[in-house]
């Protein structure tokens, strides 16, 4: 047993779950997420493990009142400022039996980790989660929600949209393991700054493991609240999606392939020569008529101006993915296993 807790401090006395959630910058939302965390009905005992990047706001500050309010409450520290680094870090503080990932912008159901255990606890599937539900704070991040709510959105996403019942996917949206199952699989692979879930599902199906996402723990995030994070943000997924594609081949989606197809058809519309370019202008004018439909369709529920500025939202996010989907494939090379693969599966073969 122990007597000792607090800031980077390791505690042995055994708990049930263990929740780890990298912490980067996030006062505005750390607040309610926090009383959210701590008010998990759970027939258990639960760690919450906030593993700070290097925060320059007051999030360490608003965690440090928490460590002394609260003894479920720890506060660790990750030099390397990035996402997987903290999660292992989180990992090898662990005292759980499970492990749960939950993120510091995003609000989870007051039973999330009861169903996740309880799930787990049947022994047919290694990893649990809930749909990832985008729901808007501010203007833009308002407007990508709502972009994100749609089919030109969500893309092939299967976790992104919300079913009756459970049903097995190839990866999820945070989520919860054993922890013995993630320290022999050596955890997430920090090579792997974006896209980490993904690689982490990879070598988990690979052994067998089946992956299931649960309606009833559906998960709202809030997302970019500006276009310039957005592009970021979407270039980050393109450039991730290529690395993930190499590594494991069998994960590339043929909806991935249409932002990168987008992007390239945008440079032949301006750079290659008659009559590609014609016919990259009239994809491109595809593109545009799509975007108008499904911008005036969500006008008919949504915000007038939020749907109008759909457009742009879906640009940025399309293009930003794509190139940086390209530019990857230019600098570690085409992933031509994970295409081979996606051409196999829409003949059907």
């Amino acid at each position: 047993m122990t007597t000792t807790r607090g800031s980077g401090v390791r505690t042995t006395t055994p708990v049930d779950v263990s929740v780890l959630t990298p912490v980067l910058d996030e006062e505005r939302h750390l607040p309610q997420v926090v009383a959210d965390m701590l008010s998990q009905r759970f027939d258990g005992r639960v760690e919450f493990l906030f593993v700070d990047g290097g925060s320059h706001d007051r999030s360490v500050e608003l965690l440090e009142g928490c460590v002394s309010a609260d003894p479920r409450v720890r506060l660790l520290h990750n030099p390397a400022r990035r996402t997987p680094q903290a999660l292992n870090i989180g990992l090898r503080e662990a005292r759980g039996t499970f492990v749960a990932r939950m993120d510091a912008h995003t609000h989870y159901p007051p039973d999330y980790l009861q169903r996740g255990v309880d799930r787990l606890r049947c022994g047919d599937v290694v990893s649990v989660s809930g749909p990832q539900l985008a729901v808007g704070g501010g203007r833009w991040s308002r407007r990508v929600a709502l972009a994100l709510n749609t089919p030109l959105g969500v893309g092939g996403a299967s976790f992104r949209r919300v079913d009756e019942d459970e049903s097995e996917v190839t990866s999820g949206f945070t989520g919860l393991w054993r922890r013995d199952l993630l320290l022999r699989h050596g955890g997430w692979d920090e090579r792997w700054l974006n896209d980490q879930d993904t690689e982490l599902a990879a070598r988990l199906r690979k052994e067998g493991g089946k992956i299931v996402c649960l309606p009833q723990m559906a998960a709202s995030y809030v997302p970019r609240d500006d276009l310039p994070a957005l592009a970021k943000q979407y270039w980050r997924y393109g450039d991730y999606r290529v690395r993930t594609s190499h590594k494991h081949p069998e994960t590339l989606r043929a909806s991935q392939l249409l932002p990168p197809g987008l992007a390239a058809t945008a440079l032949a519309a301006v750079a290659a020569p008659r009559p590609f370019s014609t016919a990259a202008r009239a994809g491109l004018l595809a593109y545009a008529a799509a975007l108008l439909a499904t911008s005036t369709g969500a006008a008919r529920t949504a915000d007038r101006r939020d749907a109008a500025a759909l457009p742009a939202v879906y640009t940025v996010m399309h293009l930003a993915y794509g190139a940086g989907f390209l530019s990857t494939c230019l600098r570690d090379g085409i992933p031509s296993s994970a295409l081979a693969g996606v051409a196999r599966r829409l003949s059907g073969r």
